[in-house]
């Protein structure tokens, strides 16, 4: 199924930016559909992708428009916005066949390595759990390093104690240890944040992450070793210095972000409840003028992935509990990003 679709403008809230239309089409192909809450979304050396069912447990494979299970996570407790969320692939995956997922078992949240095939060994565990605000996104740096997007678990004095897991970006080796340079000596990279979901980097490494406010301003953010991003005193910006402000604001009805993708020197951040992609251009300073795509043609939108052909890829969110499925949900799919 091929669609053409236009950008469609909203009203943004932004840090010293303004919105205009800008006349331009994406083309999309769904290439996968019928899929149960798809979540963490990874593409392997040979093409094929890999992704996690949040509520099912399992990881897939989809090769050549066919979707095949992988295998089942264990213990996996998929309660409210917990189950089994991100993916990573090892930047090693052609020698060790491994990834590493992140989910939410009865009595918290973790991360696991897990060669395919075999039994998960968590790296890191204790990450509070709730019904919400558990994070989950997974991602490999350009410096080989494993980080992790932790949510506050639903209290929020979490994202301040640096003691704390919740509530912050993580950076470790793929052992689960703290990375070399961390700025506390400890796995925590940054504080201060309420639900991250999403993460990426520029090609020039500036790292930025996408995160859930709560009634008011989302928020996008470029992350620095050791800074504190000010949840819960700031939702959006608070003007004080010992914060960091973000670079971008969003109203929750026109974003609730979960992943990012950086494609073609944009920042594709997908919106669950704003049922759009924010098309962010990237410049040498900051973030130029946001556009939107596919509003309301896909629904929920959860996580974008720069493929290996030269494309975008997406999944739909509307199985979660909170969208309209249609007989085609969940969906995977392919866009020319434009």
């Amino acid at each position: 199924m091929k669609v053409r679709t236009g950008l469609v403008i909203a009203a943004v809230a932004l840090t010293g930016l303004s919105v205009s239309a800008v006349p331009a089409q994406a083309a999309t192909t769904v290439v996968a559909s019928q899929l149960a809450v798809p979540w963490g979304l990874g593409f392997l050396p040979d093409g094929s992708a890999l992704f996690t069912e949040r509520n099912t447990a399992k990881i897939r494979q989809l090769r050549n428009g066919t979707v095949t299970d992988v295998q089942t996570v264990p213990g996996v407790s998929a309660q409210g916005e917990g189950g089994l969320l991100g993916l990573a692939v090892s930047p090693q995956f052609a020698q060790n066949q491994t990834v590493f997922i992140y989910y939410t078992t009865a009595s918290d949240n973790r991360i696991a390595r897990v060669v395919l095939g075999q039994a998960p060994q968590p790296i890191v565990t204790g990450i509070p759990k709730a019904n919400i605000h558990n994070g989950g996104r997974l991602a490999f740096g350009p410096d080989g390093l494993l980080y992790a997007g932790t949510g506050d678990a639903g209290n929020t004095s979490n994202a301040q104690n640096r003691a704390s897991l919740a509530g912050k970006i993580l950076r470790m080796t793929p052992e689960g240890g703290a990375a070399p340079g961390n700025p506390f000596n400890s796995l925590v990279y940054s504080l201060g944040h309420r639900n991250v979901q999403g993460l990426t980097w520029s090609t020039d490494g500036r790292l930025f992450s996408s995160e859930l406010g709560q009634n008011t301003f989302d928020e996008l953010n470029q992350i620095r070793s050791g800074a504190n991003y000010g949840w819960p005193t700031c939702e959006g910006r608070c003007n004080n210095p010992s914060f960091v402000d973000p670079l971008a604001t969003w109203s929750t009805s026109q974003a609730s972000p979960s992943g990012i993708a950086f494609y073609k020197n944009s920042l594709y951040m997908a919106g669950l409840r704003g049922q759009r992609m924010w098309l962010i251009p990237v410049t040498n300073t900051g973030v130029g003028t946001p556009r939107a795509l596919y509003q309301n043609q896909f629904g929920r939108l959860r996580t974008p992935v720069a493929g290996p052909d030269g494309n975008l890829y997406f999944t739909t969110s509307n199985r979660d509990g909170r969208g309209s499925p249609v007989a085609a949900d969940d969906r995977i799919v392919r866009s020319d990003g434009a």
